[in-house]
């Protein structure tokens, strides 16, 4: 069995931003309320003279993190994207990403795990990489979550912006010391489907003339079930991949977590005994971007120089499906 590593991560954000201040212009909220409840202040947006796509935004993350990587884009034998709004329905985001990157041939796939879609996807990387079969796999998370927000629905349109973050994971080489991915755990339970899910635009509902305008083919969200639903999965997939890696709490030198609620962040912090200054948390200037949040979290905490080379780091996330899952990784 091999070792899979982090050898390079990147992100991408729009550059128009959407406030707090302008959505009060959109729908009945406040600042104040906004930030009491979820800790968001802005987020970035695709809008009509930038709307790249999901694909584009996921193209720019992943060549940022093919270069932090050292690595061309022949290099790459897999490409894995997480997220629930792809280009198109067919082909996948993926094979969208390998034109656009200029990758050969290659295993493609796109993977629907909501919030948690990156972490589902480091998981399989780093089955691919663990056996044998691939050397380099791209994961990449990425979300245009305002092509898919309500905003007529002050709950929810709110907590959505923009954004893709990717990680190269490979093999690891001699010298690479004790780095790599030192565990995983994915879960998920599909009773409580309907707490967070888009009702329309499948094939059981399709969209139709009739209800194309219908806040059926928007997000809906339980925001208060969700909330006690992730502090508790979230805290023990959490609990388990430290456990399953021999450690504690107290070796963690970073939680890097889902970008989801301010008050489930810190929550999680003090089920884990882990100090605030020790979460990282960047929610307030980009909002929810769902599977993007963490690649972009992580990328922006380690260009920063807040982790680096032998930092212990804990990601988890919780989304529709419901799903969650956490991984821990030494850089």
């Amino acid at each position: 069995m091999y070792n899979a590593i982090i050898k390079g991560t990147g992100h991408f954000t729009p550059e128009h931003v959407l406030t707090n201040a302008d959505l009060e212009r959109m729908v009945d909220t406040s600042d104040e309320w906004i930030v009491t409840r979820t800790g968001i202040r802005e987020r970035r947006t695709l809008n009509g003279t930038e709307n790249i796509g999901g694909s584009g935004m996921a193209s720019r993350a992943s060549a940022a993190a093919l270069e932090d990587a050292g690595l061309e884009p022949k290099d790459v034998e897999a490409i894995i994207i997480a997220t629930v709004t792809p280009d198109f329905r067919l082909p996948s985001t993926a094979t969208l990403v390998q034109q656009n990157l200029g990758v050969g041939r290659a295993a493609l796939m796109d993977i629907v795990a909501a919030c948690t879609g990156f972490i589902y996807g480091v998981a399989i990387a780093r089955s691919f990489v663990m056996t044998g079969m691939y050397k380099n796999v791209l994961v990449c998370g990425v979300e245009h979550l305002t092509s898919i927000t309500n905003y007529e629905d002050r709950n929810t349109c709110v907590l959505f912006g923009d954004g893709a973050g990717a990680v190269v994971v490979s093999r690891a080489i001699e010298g690479n010391g004790n780095s790599g991915i030192l565990s995983t755990y994915l879960s998920g339970d599909g009773q409580y489907k309907d707490l967070l899910h888009i009702p329309l635009g499948g094939s059981r509902n399709p969209l139709t003339p009739e209800n194309a305008n219908s806040a059926g083919r928007h997000i809906y969200m339980d925001g208060r079930e969700i909330f006690k639903l992730a502090v508790k999965e979230m805290g023990d997939a959490a609990e388990r991949v430290i456990a399953d890696a021999g450690m504690k709490s107290s070796d963690v030198d970073m939680i890097i977590p889902h970008q989801a609620n301010n008050r489930i962040i810190q929550a999680l912090g003090k089920r884990l005994k882990i100090e605030p200054e020790r979460v990282y948390i960047n929610i307030d200037r980009f909002g929810n971007t769902s599977s993007a949040s963490v690649p972009i979290a992580l990328d922006e905490a380690k260009r920063n120089g807040i982790v680096g080379e032998g930092s212990v780091v804990l990601s988890v996330a919780f989304g529709g499906g419901l799903v969650w899952g956490a991984v821990l990784y030494r850089l």
